[in-house]
């Protein structure tokens, strides 16, 4: 039986288990041994990682042909107009390729929000604001890049959703192995 868990990925963790020099990985939070992360967030991105020993499952996660829907909470500088999220769900021209549409809303700060370690950087005089962001694809660094390429920098992203696993349930650091019910998609 393939085990699937889900992991609530804190800020500064890198996605690997092999140790790196000064840095947490994955090894300090998921004591399962064989599994592997079914794609990667940025060390300094936060949020749900899914760690698998199902090749098959990694790949239809990770491959970008799959398409899979992942979505995200981001909290970013000023308050954008509908212009702005118009220009986000339409794609945007980032120079080496041109984001495919995603689905953008503005949110309230999501309930039961974890305190990030450090803190993100704050001026008094510049508002900040939540957008949801559903995407299929997964670039390096896309949704940062997306939301600077609009005017509005990325603060703090965390991966909400992929497909229809959530965060919902896990701490930061904290993880879940899925029992084989909910393992179907």
């Amino acid at each position: 039986m393939p085990r699937v868990v889900l992991f609530n990925k804190p800020y500064g963790v890198i996605c690997q288990f092999s140790p790196s020099a000064g840095k947490r990985t994955l090894k300090d939070f998921v004591p399962i041994t064989g599994i592997y992360p079914a794609g990667r967030l940025d060390t300094d991105s936060e949020g749900l990682l899914i760690l698998t020993d199902d090749g098959t499952l990694q790949n239809a996660i990770s491959h970008p042909a799959k398409k899979w829907p992942k979505t995200y909470w981001v909290q970013v500088e000023n308050i954008p107009d509908e212009a702005a999220l118009m220009r986000l769900r339409n794609g945007v021209d980032l120079g080496d390729f041109v984001s495919a549409p995603a689905t953008v809303n503005q949110i309230a700060e999501p309930p039961g929000l974890w305190t990030r370690t450090p803190p993100i950087r704050f001026r008094q005089s510049i508002p900040t604001s939540w957008l949801e962001i559903a995407i299929t694809e997964g670039k390096n660094r896309q949704i940062r890049r997306m939301t600077a390429a609009a005017g509005f920098p990325t603060l703090r992203l965390i991966r909400h959703r992929i497909a229809r696993w959530t965060l919902a349930g896990l701490g930061s650091g904290e993880f879940r192995l899925l029992p084989a019910e909910e393992m179907r998609l």
